[in-house]
């Protein structure tokens, strides 16, 4: 990974410098540096609109009881767009603006998605036995059973009782 952030912050710079060279001699540098405040001011505009969007999106996925986690990686997104965008340079905001629309984005995050594993909290008490033999047939939470569980390389061990309503009372 830190090869990888090194040559960017080492290429990005030297790409970034060149294309400066090269539209300010066919521009001039005024229309340079203008057309490079431009580009930051609509784009700081087109994430704002955008990032709303999302989070209506994100708003109108919680009360339908979904998990919005492709709009939650495209917010991401839609931030690193804005950074892009407001950094000084034309290959940055030409990656900026494919971020910004949102058929590119949506396949970007699907891959990023796919390519992320996430695990719910509730996962790490992955398997649960049974003192004695177990029946297929009979629910292996009504007697008192033993769990274990593997998290971060420790292994913790407990019982556990099922008490009845009536009990409770």
């Amino acid at each position: 990974m830190f090869p990888i952030l090194l040559a960017l912050f080492i290429v990005v710079p030297i790409v970034e410098i060149a294309l400066f060279i090269q539209v300010g001699g066919a521009l001039g540098v005024g229309m340079t540096v203008a057309l490079v405040v431009i580009t930051a001011l609509v784009g700081a505009s087109l994430v704002r609109s955008q990032g709303l969007q999302t989070i209506m999106s994100v708003q109108n996925r919680l009360q339908q009881g979904e998990m919005p986690a492709q709009q939650i990686v495209e917010g991401v997104m839609l931030a690193v767009a804005g950074v892009l965008l407001l950094t000084p340079g034309f290959m940055t905001d030409a990656f900026g603006m494919i971020v910004l629309m949102p058929a590119p984005r949506a396949a970007i995050a699907k891959q990023l998605m796919s390519r992320v594993q996430v695990q719910a909290s509730s996962a790490q008490f992955g398997h649960f036995e049974q003192h004695g033999q177990h029946n297929p047939g009979q629910n292996p939470f009504q007697q008192s059973d033993r769990f274990d569980s593997m998290s971060n390389g420790n292994t913790f061990e407990g019982e556990y009782e099922r008490k009845d309503d009536e009990e409770r009372k």
